[in-house]
């Protein structure tokens, strides 16, 4: 294993972790200026700005932890990826989503990385929607 795939490892984990703790400046803290956040079956997001606002979101509708967590880097470490469950309970209601009552739900989610000058400059995730429909008593 490389000097670089370690240190990229060690970033994705270390950005899993601080989510879990729900320290959303950490987190802030690992992106670039330009970061690019690939939503699940949705658009880019571009900029610290845009993804602190879908923290913000994501907080007040959602109450969520990564489990299981594998992760993986190139030898160069300028990519990774990660697989993991996201357990979570809905909170509040979600624009354009079914209503929230605080359901509890279970995921498997994968997630995509590109790493530059030891931050994330982009993230990609992806998860079953339907799934979570269902789990939610959407469907």
């Amino acid at each position: 294993m490389t000097d670089s795939e370690t240190l990229a490892l060690a970033l994705i984990k270390h950005y899993y972790a601080v989510f879990n703790a729900g320290d959303r400046e950490a987190m802030l803290g690992l992106l670039t200026e330009d970061v690019v956040h690939d939503v699940n079956q949705g658009g880019a997001e571009v900029g610290l700005g845009a993804f602190r606002a879908f923290l913000q979101r994501m907080d007040r509708c959602y109450a969520e932890q990564v489990e299981e967590l594998v992760v993986f880097a190139d030898a160069d470490g300028t990519r990774g990826a990660a697989e993991f469950y996201i357990s979570g309970s809905y909170l509040q209601t979600d624009e354009g989503l079914p209503p929230a009552t605080g359901q509890k739900y279970r995921l498997r989610v994968g997630a995509f990385f590109e790493i530059r000058g030891s931050k994330v400059a982009r993230v990609t995730n992806y998860y079953n929607l339907q799934d979570w429909l269902t789990q939610v008593g959407a469907l």
